[in-house]
């Protein structure tokens, strides 16, 4: 079986929290066993944690569910966050003018594989 079958995939998109902040937390778990990568998680008060938690979880279901894969043979190999489409909203200023906020969303891809 070559190594790229052996990978797992789960991605979420469009979640709500802008790409600078998603990518500090994915930094930490980047390299790890996923119970490690999970524990790490879920010590960690950040809003993005609980996304990156979700697509952990969801890539170690398709593994389980494709084979029965010993979660202490997964790494989470790849983690990438990729900036999604902007929210537009307008905020009144002084003298009847506005301002532009932009709502970041993100896309967050995990990939699993044995070492």
């Amino acid at each position: 079986m070559a190594d790229f079958d052996r990978s797992y995939r789960a991605v979420y998109r469009y979640a709500r929290v802008s790409p600078q902040k998603a990518r500090r937390i994915m930094d930490t778990v980047r390299g790890r066993q996923v119970d490690e990568a999970l524990a790490v998680l879920k010590g960690l008060p950040h809003r993005p944690a609980r996304m990156i938690e979700k697509a952990i979880a969801s890539a170690l279901a398709n593994a389980q569910d494709r084979q029965d894969m010993d979660p202490s043979e997964l790494h989470v190999m790849t983690a990438i966050v990729d900036e999604g489409p902007r929210m537009k909203r307008l905020r009144p200023i002084c003298r009847g003018m506005a301002t532009i906020i932009q709502k970041r969303m993100s896309h967050l891809t995990v990939v699993l594989q044995p070492r």
